[in-house]
């Protein structure tokens, strides 16, 4: 397992994302996705995840949150009005093991607040999320 960490480019930096479970730490790839790690880090600093509950679980698959009612129906960006933005894709960084945090869009152009954290490898998720 450990030379699938090799095999990614090194991160930049994280965060601790705050739940009522305890605190989760999640590296950001910020030259790879600036878009989503601005989008994720502005909404941590703006408290917009603060009693944010995670509103989906498929055991064994993902555990979904970032949305503020808690139906995965909705959630807004820091950018423009809310709006969504595009997805950003790296050849390297790859769904392969447990732990992948990824924003959670209905399509590849539809990134707002809601995020997922992979329960395992889910490689059928690669080109599809931002990681």
């Amino acid at each position: 397992m450990s030379n699938v960490y090799n095999m990614e480019p090194p991160t930049r930096g994280r965060v601790v994302l705050q739940t009522t479970l305890g605190p989760i730490e999640i590296e950001l790839w910020a030259k790879e996705a600036p878009k989503a790690v601005r989008n994720f880090v502005q909404h941590l600093l703006e408290g917009y995840f603060t009693q944010c509950p995670f509103h989906r679980l498929v055991r064994g698959f993902v555990l979904q949150g970032g949305d503020p009612t808690g139906t995965g129906d909705g959630g807004v960006s820091v950018y423009e009005d809310g709006r969504a933005f595009p997805a950003e894709m790296h050849s390297r960084l790859r769904f392969t093991h447990r732990g992948i945090v990824a924003m959670a869009g209905t399509n590849r152009d539809d990134n707002r607040s809601q995020f997922f954290i992979t329960l395992d490898r889910c490689e059928e998720l690669n080109g599809k999320h931002t990681i």
